[in-house]
Protein backbone atom coordinates (compact mmCIF):
# COMPACT_ATOMS: atom_id res chain seq x y z
CA UNK A 1 0.00 0.00 0.00
CA UNK A 2 1.27 3.43 -0.96
CA UNK A 3 0.12 6.50 0.96
CA UNK A 4 -0.69 9.70 -0.92
CA UNK A 5 -0.57 12.90 1.14
CA UNK A 6 -1.30 16.47 0.22
CA UNK A 7 0.22 19.43 2.10
CA UNK A 8 0.28 22.08 3.39
CA UNK A 9 -2.01 21.80 6.38
CA UNK A 10 -2.42 22.82 9.99
CA UNK A 11 -2.82 20.34 12.82
CA UNK A 12 -5.84 21.08 15.01
CA UNK A 13 -7.86 19.11 17.52
CA UNK A 14 -7.48 16.36 20.05
CA UNK A 15 -6.33 12.74 19.92
CA UNK A 16 -5.68 9.94 22.36
CA UNK A 17 -2.28 8.37 21.90
CA UNK A 18 -2.43 4.68 20.90
CA UNK A 19 -1.47 2.19 23.64
CA UNK A 20 2.22 1.83 24.41
CA UNK A 21 3.83 -0.94 22.39
CA UNK A 22 6.61 -1.70 24.89
CA UNK A 23 4.20 -2.02 27.80
CA UNK A 24 1.71 -4.08 25.78
CA UNK A 25 4.44 -6.64 24.99
CA UNK A 26 5.49 -6.89 28.62
CA UNK A 27 1.92 -7.25 29.91
CA UNK A 28 1.50 -10.41 27.81
CA UNK A 29 4.84 -11.89 28.83
CA UNK A 30 4.44 -11.34 32.56
CA UNK A 31 0.75 -12.17 32.54
CA UNK A 32 1.58 -15.52 30.90
CA UNK A 33 4.11 -16.54 33.58
CA UNK A 34 2.14 -15.13 36.52
CA UNK A 35 -0.37 -17.22 38.49
CA UNK A 36 -3.98 -16.27 37.86
CA UNK A 37 -5.88 -14.08 35.41
CA UNK A 38 -4.38 -10.84 34.15
CA UNK A 39 -6.66 -8.31 32.44
CA UNK A 40 -5.00 -5.79 30.15
CA UNK A 41 -6.98 -2.66 29.30
CA UNK A 42 -5.93 -0.59 26.26
CA UNK A 43 -3.71 -3.30 24.80
CA UNK A 44 -2.16 -2.35 21.45
CA UNK A 45 -3.52 -4.78 18.80
CA UNK A 46 -0.71 -4.02 16.34
CA UNK A 47 1.31 -6.62 14.43
CA UNK A 48 4.32 -6.60 16.76
CA UNK A 49 2.27 -7.14 19.91
CA UNK A 50 0.10 -9.77 18.24
CA UNK A 51 3.30 -11.69 17.46
CA UNK A 52 3.96 -11.87 21.20
CA UNK A 53 0.40 -13.07 21.85
CA UNK A 54 0.73 -15.86 19.28
CA UNK A 55 4.08 -17.02 20.66
CA UNK A 56 2.57 -17.55 24.10
CA UNK A 57 -0.54 -19.20 22.70
CA UNK A 58 1.78 -21.73 21.03
CA UNK A 59 3.23 -22.43 24.49
CA UNK A 60 -0.15 -23.29 25.97
CA UNK A 61 -1.30 -19.94 27.35
CA UNK A 62 -5.00 -19.16 27.03
CA UNK A 63 -5.22 -15.56 25.80
CA UNK A 64 -8.44 -14.02 24.53
CA UNK A 65 -9.67 -10.61 23.43
CA UNK A 66 -12.79 -9.44 25.27
CA UNK A 67 -12.68 -6.29 23.11
CA UNK A 68 -10.33 -5.09 20.37
CA UNK A 69 -8.05 -3.57 23.02
CA UNK A 70 -8.89 -5.68 26.10
CA UNK A 71 -6.84 -8.81 26.67
CA UNK A 72 -7.48 -11.57 29.21
CA UNK A 73 -4.49 -13.81 29.98
CA UNK A 74 -4.81 -17.02 31.98
CA UNK A 75 -1.35 -17.26 33.46
CA UNK A 76 0.18 -20.67 34.21
CA UNK A 77 3.00 -19.59 36.49
CA UNK A 78 6.75 -19.43 36.06
CA UNK A 79 7.02 -23.13 35.15
CA UNK A 80 3.73 -23.49 33.27
CA UNK A 81 4.79 -22.90 29.67
CA UNK A 82 4.66 -25.91 27.33
CA UNK A 83 7.08 -26.88 24.59
CA UNK A 84 5.70 -25.45 21.32
CA UNK A 85 4.94 -27.83 18.44
CA UNK A 86 7.05 -25.79 16.03
CA UNK A 87 9.11 -22.62 15.78
CA UNK A 88 7.87 -19.50 17.52
CA UNK A 89 7.43 -16.64 15.03
CA UNK A 90 8.24 -13.12 16.23
CA UNK A 91 7.43 -11.41 12.92
CA UNK A 92 9.17 -8.04 12.77
CA UNK A 93 9.36 -7.63 16.53
CA UNK A 94 12.77 -7.26 18.14
CA UNK A 95 11.08 -6.89 21.52
CA UNK A 96 9.35 -10.24 21.11
CA UNK A 97 12.42 -12.23 20.12
CA UNK A 98 14.85 -10.67 22.58
CA UNK A 99 12.64 -10.59 25.68
CA UNK A 100 11.15 -13.99 24.99
CA UNK A 101 14.68 -15.40 24.70
CA UNK A 102 15.18 -14.47 28.35
CA UNK A 103 12.07 -16.40 29.39
CA UNK A 104 12.91 -19.39 27.19
CA UNK A 105 16.38 -19.53 28.76
CA UNK A 106 14.76 -20.61 32.02
CA UNK A 107 12.45 -23.31 30.64
CA UNK A 108 12.91 -27.07 30.80
CA UNK A 109 12.36 -27.54 27.05
CA UNK A 110 14.01 -26.58 23.78
CA UNK A 111 12.39 -24.01 21.50
CA UNK A 112 13.29 -22.19 18.31
CA UNK A 113 12.30 -18.58 17.72
CA UNK A 114 12.52 -16.85 14.36
CA UNK A 115 11.11 -13.86 12.50
CA UNK A 116 10.64 -12.14 9.17
CA UNK A 117 13.41 -11.24 6.73
CA UNK A 118 14.13 -7.94 8.48
CA UNK A 119 14.34 -9.49 11.95
CA UNK A 120 16.75 -12.17 10.72
CA UNK A 121 19.23 -9.38 9.92
CA UNK A 122 19.12 -7.76 13.34
CA UNK A 123 21.84 -8.53 15.93
CA UNK A 124 21.02 -11.20 18.51
CA UNK A 125 24.49 -11.83 19.88
CA UNK A 126 23.88 -9.08 22.40
CA UNK A 127 21.29 -11.27 24.17
CA UNK A 128 22.88 -14.62 23.39
CA UNK A 129 26.08 -13.69 25.23
CA UNK A 130 24.62 -12.86 28.67
CA UNK A 131 22.01 -15.62 28.54
CA UNK A 132 24.76 -18.12 27.73
CA UNK A 133 26.75 -16.78 30.68
CA UNK A 134 23.72 -17.57 32.85
CA UNK A 135 23.70 -21.19 31.68
CA UNK A 136 21.40 -21.34 28.66
CA UNK A 137 22.53 -23.19 25.54
CA UNK A 138 21.70 -21.12 22.46
CA UNK A 139 22.42 -21.80 18.81
CA UNK A 140 21.82 -19.34 16.02
CA UNK A 141 22.94 -18.24 12.58
CA UNK A 142 26.56 -17.07 12.27
CA UNK A 143 27.54 -18.49 15.64
CA UNK A 144 24.51 -17.17 17.47
CA UNK A 145 24.77 -13.64 16.12
CA UNK A 146 21.45 -13.79 14.29
CA UNK A 147 18.08 -15.57 14.41
CA UNK A 148 16.69 -18.17 14.13
CA UNK A 149 17.71 -18.95 17.72
CA UNK A 150 17.33 -22.41 19.23
CA UNK A 151 17.30 -22.14 23.01
CA UNK A 152 17.74 -25.05 25.40
CA UNK A 153 16.83 -23.73 28.79
CA UNK A 154 18.48 -25.07 31.86
CA UNK A 155 19.51 -24.39 35.38
CA UNK A 156 20.44 -20.73 35.33
CA UNK A 157 22.66 -18.77 37.68
CA UNK A 158 22.46 -15.07 38.40
CA UNK A 159 25.17 -12.88 36.89
CA UNK A 160 26.46 -9.37 37.21
CA UNK A 161 26.50 -7.91 33.70
CA UNK A 162 27.40 -4.49 32.33
CA UNK A 163 25.55 -3.63 29.14
CA UNK A 164 28.02 -2.99 26.28
CA UNK A 165 25.29 -1.06 24.42
CA UNK A 166 22.39 0.90 25.87
CA UNK A 167 19.53 -1.53 25.26
CA UNK A 168 16.35 -1.97 27.26
CA UNK A 169 15.69 -5.19 25.32
CA UNK A 170 18.97 -6.76 26.42
CA UNK A 171 18.47 -5.57 29.99
CA UNK A 172 14.95 -7.00 29.99
CA UNK A 173 16.03 -10.38 28.58
CA UNK A 174 18.58 -10.74 31.39
CA UNK A 175 16.10 -9.72 34.09
CA UNK A 176 13.44 -12.12 32.78
CA UNK A 177 15.99 -14.94 32.76
CA UNK A 178 16.90 -13.88 36.28
CA UNK A 179 13.42 -14.93 37.42
CA UNK A 180 14.61 -18.52 36.87
CA UNK A 181 18.19 -18.17 38.14
CA UNK A 182 19.88 -19.10 41.38
CA UNK A 183 21.02 -16.02 43.20
CA UNK A 184 20.80 -12.34 42.37
CA UNK A 185 20.97 -10.98 38.83
CA UNK A 186 22.43 -7.49 38.37
CA UNK A 187 22.45 -5.39 35.20
CA UNK A 188 24.71 -2.33 35.08
CA UNK A 189 23.84 0.57 32.76
CA UNK A 190 26.12 3.43 31.75
CA UNK A 191 23.11 5.30 30.38
CA UNK A 192 19.66 4.54 31.78
CA UNK A 193 17.33 2.91 29.27
CA UNK A 194 13.56 2.59 29.41
CA UNK A 195 12.51 0.81 32.60
CA UNK A 196 9.07 -0.59 31.74
CA UNK A 197 10.24 -4.13 32.52
CA UNK A 198 11.39 -3.15 36.01
CA UNK A 199 8.13 -1.32 36.73
CA UNK A 200 5.99 -4.22 35.52
CA UNK A 201 8.06 -6.85 37.33
CA UNK A 202 7.44 -4.93 40.54
CA UNK A 203 3.73 -4.66 39.68
CA UNK A 204 3.55 -8.47 39.36
CA UNK A 205 5.32 -9.05 42.69
CA UNK A 206 8.99 -9.62 41.87
CA UNK A 207 11.84 -8.47 44.11
CA UNK A 208 13.60 -5.83 42.06
CA UNK A 209 15.41 -2.61 42.83
CA UNK A 210 17.33 0.04 40.90
CA UNK A 211 19.91 2.52 42.14
CA UNK A 212 23.20 4.09 41.03
CA UNK A 213 23.04 2.64 37.53
CA UNK A 214 22.40 -0.93 38.70
CA UNK A 215 19.22 -3.01 38.49
CA UNK A 216 19.06 -5.99 40.86
CA UNK A 217 16.58 -8.86 40.77
CA UNK A 218 16.24 -11.71 43.25
CA UNK A 219 14.04 -14.68 42.22
CA UNK A 220 10.64 -15.22 43.83
CA UNK A 221 8.55 -18.38 44.01
CA UNK A 222 5.79 -16.89 41.91
CA UNK A 223 4.46 -13.81 40.15
CA UNK A 224 0.88 -12.76 40.89
CA UNK A 225 -1.59 -11.81 38.15
CA UNK A 226 -3.19 -8.39 38.19
CA UNK A 227 -4.80 -5.67 36.15
CA UNK A 228 -2.80 -3.54 33.72
CA UNK A 229 -3.97 -0.36 32.00
CA UNK A 230 -1.59 0.56 29.19
CA UNK A 231 -0.81 4.28 28.83
CA UNK A 232 -0.50 6.02 25.48
CA UNK A 233 2.74 5.50 23.57
CA UNK A 234 4.91 8.62 23.49
CA UNK A 235 6.81 7.15 20.52
CA UNK A 236 3.57 7.15 18.52
CA UNK A 237 2.49 10.52 19.92
CA UNK A 238 5.84 11.95 18.78
CA UNK A 239 4.76 11.99 15.13
CA UNK A 240 1.80 14.22 15.98
CA UNK A 241 3.88 16.36 18.33
CA UNK A 242 6.28 17.15 15.49
CA UNK A 243 3.45 17.61 12.96
CA UNK A 244 1.95 20.29 15.22
CA UNK A 245 5.34 21.83 16.04
CA UNK A 246 6.41 22.42 12.43
CA UNK A 247 3.11 23.78 11.10
CA UNK A 248 2.23 27.34 12.08
CA UNK A 249 -1.08 28.02 13.84
CA UNK A 250 -1.36 24.36 14.87
CA UNK A 251 -2.77 23.44 18.27
CA UNK A 252 -3.01 19.81 19.33
CA UNK A 253 -4.01 18.09 22.57
CA UNK A 254 -2.74 14.52 22.98
CA UNK A 255 -4.41 12.70 25.87
CA UNK A 256 -3.21 9.91 28.15
CA UNK A 257 0.44 9.84 27.05
CA UNK A 258 2.98 7.84 29.02
CA UNK A 259 5.68 10.24 30.23
CA UNK A 260 8.03 7.76 31.86
CA UNK A 261 11.24 9.81 32.38
CA UNK A 262 13.23 7.23 30.38
CA UNK A 263 11.08 8.05 27.32
CA UNK A 264 10.64 11.84 27.41
CA UNK A 265 13.72 12.86 25.45
CA UNK A 266 11.42 13.92 22.60
CA UNK A 267 9.79 16.53 24.85
CA UNK A 268 13.18 17.84 26.01
CA UNK A 269 14.53 18.13 22.47
CA UNK A 270 11.44 19.81 20.98
CA UNK A 271 11.44 22.33 23.82
CA UNK A 272 15.15 22.97 23.22
CA UNK A 273 14.29 23.63 19.57
CA UNK A 274 11.71 26.21 20.68
CA UNK A 275 8.47 24.21 20.65
CA UNK A 276 5.70 25.24 23.05
CA UNK A 277 4.72 22.02 24.88
CA UNK A 278 2.64 22.03 28.05
CA UNK A 279 2.07 19.01 30.31
CA UNK A 280 -1.27 18.73 32.12
CA UNK A 281 -3.00 16.29 34.48
CA UNK A 282 0.03 14.25 35.52
CA UNK A 283 -0.84 10.98 37.30
CA UNK A 284 0.48 7.50 38.08
CA UNK A 285 -1.03 4.42 36.41
CA UNK A 286 0.35 0.94 37.23
CA UNK A 287 3.58 2.60 38.31
CA UNK A 288 3.88 4.60 35.05
CA UNK A 289 3.59 8.38 34.77
CA UNK A 290 0.78 9.53 32.44
CA UNK A 291 -0.28 13.03 31.33
CA UNK A 292 -1.92 15.11 28.61
CA UNK A 293 0.30 17.08 26.22
CA UNK A 294 -0.64 20.35 24.49
CA UNK A 295 1.50 21.47 21.53
CA UNK A 296 1.38 24.79 19.66
CA UNK A 297 3.02 25.26 16.29
CA UNK A 298 5.73 27.88 15.96
CA UNK A 299 9.18 28.27 14.49
CA UNK A 300 11.88 25.79 15.51
CA UNK A 301 15.64 26.20 15.62
CA UNK A 302 18.43 23.67 15.16
CA UNK A 303 20.14 21.94 18.08
CA UNK A 304 22.68 19.26 19.00
CA UNK A 305 21.45 15.85 20.20
CA UNK A 306 24.03 13.46 21.63
CA UNK A 307 25.21 11.54 24.68
CA UNK A 308 23.03 10.19 27.43
CA UNK A 309 19.76 11.58 26.02
CA UNK A 310 19.98 9.24 22.99
CA UNK A 311 18.52 6.13 24.75
CA UNK A 312 15.59 8.30 25.84
CA UNK A 313 14.61 9.14 22.26
CA UNK A 314 16.20 6.52 20.01
CA UNK A 315 12.85 5.55 18.42
CA UNK A 316 11.88 9.19 17.88
CA UNK A 317 14.99 10.21 15.91
CA UNK A 318 13.33 9.65 12.50
CA UNK A 319 10.65 12.25 13.26
CA UNK A 320 13.09 14.50 15.12
CA UNK A 321 15.09 14.56 11.89
CA UNK A 322 11.95 15.76 10.10
CA UNK A 323 11.59 18.55 12.67
CA UNK A 324 15.23 19.47 12.03
CA UNK A 325 14.60 19.76 8.27
CA UNK A 326 11.92 22.39 8.97
CA UNK A 327 13.92 24.21 11.66
CA UNK A 328 16.16 27.22 11.12
CA UNK A 329 19.83 26.40 11.45
CA UNK A 330 21.81 23.20 11.83
CA UNK A 331 20.87 20.12 13.85
CA UNK A 332 23.54 17.56 14.69
CA UNK A 333 22.63 14.05 15.88
CA UNK A 334 25.45 11.86 17.22
CA UNK A 335 25.90 8.67 19.29
CA UNK A 336 22.93 7.06 17.53
CA UNK A 337 24.72 4.22 15.74
CA UNK A 338 22.07 1.83 17.10
CA UNK A 339 19.78 3.20 14.37
CA UNK A 340 21.82 1.23 11.83
CA UNK A 341 20.43 -2.08 13.16
CA UNK A 342 16.74 -1.28 13.62
CA UNK A 343 13.94 -2.43 11.29
CA UNK A 344 15.96 -0.68 8.59
CA UNK A 345 19.23 1.22 8.56
CA UNK A 346 17.38 4.25 9.84
CA UNK A 347 20.27 6.67 9.42
CA UNK A 348 20.50 5.87 5.72
CA UNK A 349 16.71 5.75 5.31
CA UNK A 350 16.26 9.17 6.92
CA UNK A 351 19.05 10.74 4.88
CA UNK A 352 17.87 9.27 1.57
CA UNK A 353 14.26 10.32 2.05
CA UNK A 354 14.90 13.82 3.38
CA UNK A 355 17.20 14.47 0.41
CA UNK A 356 14.34 13.48 -1.92
CA UNK A 357 12.28 16.21 -0.24
CA UNK A 358 15.14 18.63 -0.93
CA UNK A 359 16.70 18.78 2.54
CA UNK A 360 20.41 19.32 3.11
CA UNK A 361 21.54 16.22 5.00
CA UNK A 362 24.94 14.74 5.76
CA UNK A 363 25.03 11.13 6.89
CA UNK A 364 27.41 10.29 9.76
CA UNK A 365 28.38 6.81 10.90
CA UNK A 366 26.46 7.36 14.14
CA UNK A 367 24.03 10.09 13.19
CA UNK A 368 23.12 12.97 10.91
CA UNK A 369 23.77 16.65 10.23
CA UNK A 370 20.64 18.39 8.96
CA UNK A 371 20.77 22.00 7.76
CA UNK A 372 17.24 23.30 8.04
CA UNK A 373 15.48 26.29 6.58
CA UNK A 374 15.55 25.20 2.95
CA UNK A 375 12.43 25.24 0.81
CA UNK A 376 11.27 21.62 0.58
CA UNK A 377 9.38 20.05 -2.30
CA UNK A 378 6.94 17.14 -2.57
CA UNK A 379 8.47 13.80 -3.46
CA UNK A 380 8.05 10.05 -3.69
CA UNK A 381 9.83 8.41 -0.77
CA UNK A 382 10.33 4.86 0.49
CA UNK A 383 9.35 3.35 3.85
CA UNK A 384 12.07 0.68 3.63
CA UNK A 385 9.50 -1.55 5.36
CA UNK A 386 10.05 0.44 8.55
CA UNK A 387 7.00 1.75 10.38
CA UNK A 388 8.79 4.70 11.98
CA UNK A 389 10.33 5.80 8.70
CA UNK A 390 6.93 5.65 6.98
CA UNK A 391 5.24 7.74 9.68
CA UNK A 392 8.06 10.26 9.92
CA UNK A 393 8.01 10.83 6.17
CA UNK A 394 4.23 11.19 6.26
CA UNK A 395 4.66 14.05 8.74
CA UNK A 396 7.13 15.68 6.36
CA UNK A 397 4.85 15.17 3.34
CA UNK A 398 1.87 16.66 5.15
CA UNK A 399 3.90 19.81 5.83
CA UNK A 400 5.09 20.44 2.25
CA UNK A 401 2.84 22.07 -0.38
CA UNK A 402 1.93 19.60 -3.10
CA UNK A 403 1.31 15.87 -3.31
CA UNK A 404 3.80 13.31 -1.99
CA UNK A 405 3.83 9.52 -1.91
CA UNK A 406 5.16 7.16 0.77
CA UNK A 407 5.73 3.77 -0.83
CA UNK A 408 4.93 0.53 1.01
CA UNK A 409 3.31 2.40 3.89
CA UNK A 410 1.37 -0.63 5.14
CA UNK A 411 4.22 -1.25 7.59
CA UNK A 412 2.63 1.29 9.96
CA UNK A 413 0.50 -1.65 11.14
CA UNK A 414 3.53 -2.85 13.10
CA UNK A 415 2.93 -0.21 15.78
CA UNK A 416 0.12 2.20 14.78
CA UNK A 417 -2.57 0.61 12.57
CA UNK A 418 -4.77 3.74 12.61
CA UNK A 419 -1.97 6.21 11.92
CA UNK A 420 -3.18 7.62 8.61
CA UNK A 421 -6.79 7.76 9.76
CA UNK A 422 -5.75 9.64 12.91
CA UNK A 423 -3.55 12.00 10.91
CA UNK A 424 -6.47 12.79 8.64
CA UNK A 425 -8.73 13.68 11.58
CA UNK A 426 -6.46 16.43 12.85
CA UNK A 427 -5.25 17.82 9.51
CA UNK A 428 -6.82 21.00 8.12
Amino acid sequence: MDAILEGKRRIKGEITAPPDKSISHRSVMLGAIAEGVTEVERFLPADDCLSTVECFRKMGIDIRFDAPDKLVINGRGLRGLKKPDGPLYAGNSGTTIRLLSGILAGQSFEATITGDESLLKRPMGRVVEPLSMMGAVIEGACGGKYAPLTIRGGRLRGIRYELPVASAQVKSAILLAGLYAEGETTVIEKHKTRDHTEIMLAHFGSRISAADGEVRLTPVDKLSAGRVTVPGDISSAAFFMVAAAINEDSELLIKDVGINPTRTGIIDVLRKMGCDIKIHDERIQNGEKVANLFIKGNGLCGTTIEGEIIPRLIDEIPVIAVAAAFAEGETVIRDAGELRVKESDRIKAIADNLRRFGADVTELEDGLIIRGGRSLKPAEVESFGDHRIAMAMAVAALSIPGVSKIKNAECVKISFPDFFETLGKVSE
